[in-house]
């Protein structure tokens, strides 16, 4: 058996068009201009990629975004400051946060600073609290993606036992609570695997669907996946290599060499979640701008 490769570039490019053509609509009948203001603090390679990327994917969709880029040794204070301000200035209708901050800052304290209604990466606790209850206002961009990487490639996750690998609450935690809530792309059952699970295969043969997003390269091997199981790779690791120009390579979670030859579908690593998870951070912004007309949130 080989996997069919489910794409996450070309999902995430239908999903763009849509925001494209929303934005557009927002623009001529209503006179808003969805804003996304990033706050990059440090000189992290890998963030500063991020930032770029969604910074791009916002002016091909027709939305402002701004970035506010920070000295790494900035205090507690000052990005408290800065995330006050962001949340009433009005050019603004989401706010993203990248992470990770460095470590001297605290980044619960950091995310809870903001307004939740323009908390367009859905960690603010009060919209995490709104996930747990099945009524959500803003999902996480990445559990997000995956959710709509499955239900658009023709993989609903509802009747389906998923088990997720990782219990972040960037990924993990809110995927988890996302996919047991009642509704449209959703209803599934859920098992929650860890570093602390004892037999990791043991759950994740089980699963319909396995997602993994542990942060260990190559740790979900073939015998550890259901013949025929969805799998969505949600890592992206490092992992040194003297023959790149870089000196690294880029790796998932998942061996997917092997894992292809099981697996009835698969993601890749790069062009598999990364994008999507841009493009829902994008539809974020827009919800976050809708609830705007009229004036009132």
């Amino acid at each position: 058996m080989t996997a069919k490769i489910i794409s996450g570039t070309e999902i995430a490019k239908q999903v763009r068009a849509e925001i494209a053509v929303d934005t557009q609509i927002l623009k001529e009948q209503y006179g808003i201009n969805p804003g996304l203001a990033a706050v990059l603090v440090g000189d992290d390679p890998a963030s500063a990629i991020y930032v770029r990327s969604k910074r791009k994917a916002c002016e091909a969709a027709g939305i402002y975004s701004e970035v506010f880029n920070l000295d790494r040794s900035v205090s507690q204070k000052e990005i408290l400051e800065l995330l006050a301000s962001l949340n009433t200035d009005d050019r603004f209708h989401g706010i993203l946060l990248q992470l990770p901050l460095p470590s001297h800052l605290d980044e619960a304290l950091s995310i809870s600073a903001m307004d939740p209604s323009k908390d367009v990466d859905g960690l603010h606790p009060y919209n995490m609290g709104l996930l747990a209850q099945g009524s959500h206002s803003f999902i996480p961009a990445t559990p997000y993606g995956v959710q709509q990487l499955l239900v658009r490639s023709g993989y609903d996750p509802a009747g389906q036992h998923v088990v997720v690998c990782g219990r972040s609450n960037l990924v993990g935690k809110p995927l988890a609570m996302l996919l047991t809530n009642k509704g449209k792309g959703m209803n599934a059952t859920v098992t929650v695997c860890h570093t602390g699970t004892k037999d990791l295969g043991e759950f994740t043969r089980q699963g319909d669907i396995l997602i993994a997003a542990i942060g260990r390269p190559k740790i979900i091997t073939a015998d550890m996946v259901k013949p025929g199981a969805v799998v969505i790779d949600v890592g992206i690791n490092r992992v040194e290599d003297k023959n790149k120009d870089r000196g690294y390579r880029l790796e998932g979670d998942v061996d997917f060499t092997q894992v292809s030859q099981v697996a009835g579908a698969i993601t890749p690593v790069p062009g598999g979640v990364g994008p999507m998870t841009v493009a829902m951070l994008l539809s974020n912004t827009l919800m976050a701008a809708k609830t705007t007309i009229g004036g009132k949130k």
